[in-house]
């Protein structure tokens, strides 16, 4: 079974920085589509950085270029997001996707959540100003 497992979110204050977590299972990540999202309380949900092995590319949303970053550690298993000078509007629940077999773009996969077919279960990230 394919599995994500989200972890790492928590309480910030402004400023600080936050590396999440999405731990795979039942797949590798080497033709794989993942992708980070958020969605904060009334709000849809974001696209914030996707990785897609289509086209080798990351795609980062406006919100998240030069403050977030998408790594991996493939012996592992697991992609990170790594949040950095954060802010209160960053507040919200964060969620890792993916598809075993990347069929689009990254920029595809970020601003078409429902492309994805497997998610996490979300990790909470609160930030005070």
């Amino acid at each position: 079974d394919v599995q994500l497992q989200a972890s790492g979110g928590g309480l910030m204050q402004a400023g600080g920085s936050l590396t999440l977590s999405c731990a795979a299972s039942g797949f590798t990540s080497d033709d794989a589509a993942i992708g980070w999202f958020r969605q904060a309380p009334g709000k849809e949900r974001e696209g914030i950085s996707c990785f897609s092995s289509v086209d080798g590319r990351t795609y980062y949303a406006d919100s998240a270029k030069g403050r977030f970053a998408i790594s991996s550690d493939n012996a592992r298993n697991t992609v990170y997001l790594h949040l950095s000078d954060l802010k209160p509007e960053d507040t919200a629940v964060y969620y890792c996707a993916a598809d075993i077999v990347g069929y689009y773009s990254g920029s595809y996969y970020c601003q078409n959540y429902n492309a994805y077919t497997y998610w996490g279960q979300g990790t909470q990230v609160t930030v005070s100003s």
